[in-house]
């Protein structure tokens, strides 16, 4: 009988590098760990559907790293670390970027997005994608987040019966079940941080213009980002300094090299000494459960040093501010996944948003659950330099950036902001769609293109909250640094149960 597998449940890539710096463990032994439990709990077991593939060299190029740390060249804090990719990124390989809808089932490109160029260049193996709420939860407004017509519906694995929120859904449960410490997730608005915060894990959506969105299935140039999402806020920083850099494809990154830097090395538990943080009160909701982990929160950030300066006021003069980004959203939706579909190497693959609204009708598989409502508000829209869009662009700019975050950032005189990311995590319901009714603080930073990260901060019946931090732009690194006091003060993330039912 072989020996058992060494235990790398809830362990954060960095743990996991430091014992492969001590040769208790190799690149290869934790590539075949993750993929065993991605058997196990993935497609057996609890069935959590957060992976959709698995890539078939990951073993192979786990063996060449681990070559190349027994001749003396280890390439960062990634080397041999396996990561996954949510199934709109692409990568070379046999795996098909989906985007989780059948239209895209053969869409083999054998290209590797720059953020993925740059994993690889880091050392990190690419272990497979994962289950994402379809086209980014960008397709209706009745969706279910977390299913996809190629994945089916991800599991919660804190509760099965519970939604993974979207639309990062698969990464958010894989990196929660340990299927892999690290994953790339996207975000347009909410879908990096929202199920990050209640999967219990790491998310940042970092200042958009910080890293690549090249070969990365759009929805919207001036909110899409892609982040990390992980165990730990030092993961998610050191994975960050990998993928950040500038594109020559994406115009939007011409100032990343500049503000690119070792976010590490920014990092220290003393970050919120000194600090004013400034508490989004108001948009805590009525659950009394909430509001004593965000009072515990609170204590945990004083005690760490940080001055907490209560905000009643935030929604005042942001009327208007999500028609606006809606307009955006739809019209870049329309334009930008036009221009990606284009550049395909299939000459057969879909076209334009007619062509995928056009598939989904011909095919009932698709529309089973819900419809495609957004597609076809989007489909109605004008172009780029269209009077309605630019109108929406400067005023959602304004709103969300200077009459919003920076606005609550000078008159309170706080250094950064905190919220509630998620409420805890719904009931999944195919037949009826989302209903998600907890607290968020997403649509600011989103719109603004700011960075938000979001960390553990406690559980409700045993589902878990977390705690978003807020930035201005560029301000990646002070908001990362804080989450990361936060994170030491507290240490609130909690080991999946796997619960098929309510909590006792």
């Amino acid at each position: 009988m072989p020996p058992p597998l060494p235990e790398i449940t809830g362990k954060d890539a960095a743990t996991l590098q430091e014992e492969m710096r001590k040769g208790r463990i190799n690149s290869e032994l934790v590539t075949a760990i993750y993929l065993d439990r991605i058997l196990k709990l993935d497609d057996n077991g609890p069935k959590l559907n957060a992976v959709i593939a698995t890539f078939p060299d990951a073993m192979s190029e786990a063996r060449r790293l681990d070559a190349e740390r027994k001749a003396g060249k280890v390439r960062g804090p990634l080397h041999g670390i396996p990561v996954l990719l949510k199934d709109n990124v692409e990568a070379a390989g046999p795996i098909p970027t989906t985007a989780g809808s059948l239209a895209l089932a053969d869409n083999v490109t054998n290209r590797d997005a720059p953020l993925v160029a740059r994993l690889r260049d880091a050392g990190a193996v690419i272990l497979g994608k994962t289950n994402l709420s379809e086209w980014a939860n960008i397709r209706s407004n009745t969706s279910t987040s977390g299913w996809s017509a190629v994945g089916g519906l991800t599991r919660n694995p804190h509760a099965l019966d519970r939604n993974t929120c979207g639309s990062s859904s698969g990464s958010g449960a894989a990196v929660a079940a340990s299927l892999a410490a690290l994953a790339i997730g996207t975000e347009t608005d909410g879908s990096i941080t929202c199920p990050a915060g209640i999967n219990g894990i790491v998310g940042f959506k970092p200042s958009v213009g910080l890293v690549s969105r090249s070969l990365i299935v759009p929805i919207s140039h001036s909110q899409d980002t892609a982040g990390p999402m992980a165990l730990s806020v030092r993961d998610a920083a050191a994975m960050l300094t990998v993928i950040a850099g500038s594109d020559p494809a994406d115009a939007a990154t011409v100032k990343a090299d500049a503000h690119k830097r070792d976010f590490v090395t920014a990092l220290s538990a003393d970050a919120l000494k000194g600090k004013r943080i400034g508490l989004l009160r108001d948009r805590i909701g009525d659950r009394p459960d909430i509001a004593a982990l965000v009072d515990v929160a609170v204590k945990a950030m004083e005690t760490a040093g940080a001055t907490v300066v209560d905000i009643k006021d935030s929604k005042s003069g942001l009327d208007g501010l999500g028609a606006a980004e809606l307009e955006i959203l739809m019209t870049e939706l329309k334009a930008d996944m036009a221009t990606y579909l284009a550049g395909l190497p299939d000459a057969k693959a879909p076209k334009s948003l007619a062509d995928l609204i056009a598939f989904n009708r011909a095919h009932p598989e698709e529309m089973r659950w819900f419809d495609q409502s957004l597609f076809e508000l989007a489909q109605t829209k004008g172009g780029l330099d269209s009077k309605e869009y630019l109108e929406a662009k400067a005023r959602a700019a304004r709103l969300a950036g200077p009459e919003g975050i920076d606005r609550l950032l000078k008159d309170n005189r706080v250094d950064l902001l905190v919220g509630v990311t998620n409420g805890p995590a719904w009931t999944s319901d195919l037949v009826n769609g989302d209903h998600y009714t907890g607290p968020s603080v997403s649509q600011m930073p989103a719109v603004a293109g700011y960075p938000h990260l979001t960390v553990p901060m406690g559980t409700v019946e045993g589902l878990p909250v977390g705690l978003s931090f807020i930035g201005t732009k560029w301000s990646d690194a002070d908001v990362l640094a804080a989450g990361y006091a936060y994170e030491q003060a507290s240490n609130k993330r909690v080991a999946p149960t796997y619960r098929s039912g309510p909590a006792p």
